[in-house]
């Protein structure tokens, strides 16, 4: 599977973005499915995942209640949702898949197809 990330942009603080992450290849809904951001000068860390099923979202703590993850398996793509943009969520935003599911979905090493990045920049 190929994952192709888009949806970034210059946007103000306070404002949203809806990240798109589509998926080609050997699609299905057999990936639990995350998101991950790098700022810059900094290691890249997990933002939010969703479970095969969809039935279970999880998010890390400075983004949860502000941003949303969705996914369309009919359309092979996840979403996010991200409102209410603080500057500290500035950064390149990944996504990436763990073929098979992973019981463990805020860690980087379960996910082994990542897409290329797009960048997120919100402006105080």
């Amino acid at each position: 599977v190929q994952l192709q990330a888009s949806g970034g942009g210059l946007v103000q603080a306070g404002g949203s973005l809806r990240l798109s992450c589509a998926a080609s290849g050997r699609t299905g809904s057999s990936y639990t499915m995350g998101w991950f951001r790098q700022a810059p000068g900094k290691e890249r860390e997990f933002v939010a995942a969703i479970s095969r099923s969809g039935g279970a979202t999880y998010y890390a703590d400075s983004v949860k209640g502000r941003f949303t993850m969705s996914r369309d398996d009919a359309k092979n793509t996840v979403y996010l949702q991200m409102n209410s943009l603080k500057p500290e969520d500035t950064a390149v935003y990944y996504c990436a898949a763990a073929p098979g599911g992973t019981s463990y979905p805020r860690v980087q090493s379960k996910y082994n197809v990542w897409g290329q990045g797009t960048l997120v920049t919100v402006s105080s």
